[in-house]
């Protein structure tokens, strides 16, 4: 495993993160997801990274537990707020009461004094930025977050909850967005953006939802069993089950040959080799799908090779900077 800086912060991360969306508390039992979680850490995992929503919240209980035994400054422990976690109107959103609630309830079920990270899942449209910036800091100054980070938030929106948050003297040092070499729509604003202000990206989905392992065929039904049989994570993967695409995710695998990696493992070290990404977010429903992904870390890809991927990909990827917004929620959830 190797180790990267979050952004400008001095906090260092592991260049892979384990994530536990639609996996802990949901498909898998939890023996088995703390058998993943005791993967990625004797792979050298040191980041996990989950969200209050996951599973109405027993996506963190299972993590808190998995993690319980291990000495807590060794590992850094990521969460976020936003999504709705019950049927109150104030369940759900960026609102002081909402954000100063639900860090109390994530710590209470992920078993912990404090998380690393606390991330705004989305943006929240219907809450003023300096209410949500304010609320942030005092979840901060009170210990309960050591850093903040943001999820989805366009290069304008990072930009002024940046300024609020130098204004307030807490550190905004992370952006989650979605990230493949299917999905680069980041490259345009959000990374230069965050470059310039000393933010880092905690990319997730850097396999497409399982498109890019090439497990989905061009003109035959998806695996039984796959992302795109789930109802849950169907709606993600559809946009790329198309045969154009999935051709050309097939022409990846000679390139894949080359160097030694699988398929998957070309794709999470493709998103690694962006000098503005600290971290990937891999998930796993067996423990050795983790083996398998943390093979991605360190891997150097020369900027021919690269070159020759773009080559392949370029007709099917969206790199339109507009998707970001275009995405976003427009109201609270």
């Amino acid at each position: 495993m190797q180790y990267r800086r979050l952004g400008n912060s001095g906090m260092v991360i592991s260049e892979i993160t384990y994530g536990n969306w639609l996996t802990h508390g949901s498909q898998v039992a939890e023996d088995t997801a703390v058998e993943c979680v005791r993967a990625a850490l004797e792979a050298g995992i040191t980041s996990f990274d989950t969200a209050d929503v996951y599973a109405q919240g027993a996506a963190e209980e299972v993590l808190g537990r998995a993690l319980e035994p291990e000495r807590r400054e060794g590992v850094e422990i990521f969460t976020k707020v936003f999504n709705p976690i019950g049927p109150g109107k104030n369940d759900r959103g960026l609102s002081r009461k909402h954000i100063m609630e639900a860090i109390d309830n994530s710590l209470r079920r992920l078993r912990t004094d404090y998380v690393d990270l606390y991330q705004a899942h989305r943006y929240d449209p219907e809450t003023p930025l300096e209410e949500v910036m304010e609320a942030f800091a005092d979840v901060v100054r009170s210990g309960k977050a050591h850093y903040i980070g943001v999820s989805e938030w366009t290069a304008e929106q990072i930009r002024a909850g940046h300024a609020m948050a130098r204004e307030l003297r807490i550190p905004l040092v992370a952006s989650q967005p979605q990230y493949s070499a299917l999905w680069r729509v980041i490259e345009g604003e959000v990374v230069p953006t965050c470059r310039e202000l000393g933010i880092g990206q905690i990319v997730f989905s850097p396999i497409a939802q399982g498109v890019l392992t090439g497990k989905y065929l061009p003109g035959t039904e998806p695996p039984s069993g796959s992302r795109a049989t789930d109802e849950r994570g169907a709606s993600f993967v559809s946009r790329y089950l198309r045969d154009e695409v999935l051709e050309r995710v097939q022409q990846l695998r000679p390139l894949a040959d080359e160097v030694g990696l699988s398929p998957a493992q070309l794709a999470v070290a493709w998103v690694l080799q962006n000098d503005n990404v600290s971290s990937a977010i891999v998930g796993a429903s067996r423990p050795e799908q983790v083996g398998e992904n943390v093979q991605a870390a360190g891997v150097e890809l020369d900027a021919d090779f690269l070159a020759r991927m773009d080559e392949i990909l370029a007709p099917v990827a969206v790199t339109d900077p507009a998707k970001t917004a275009e995405n976003a929620p427009k109201s609270r959830p």
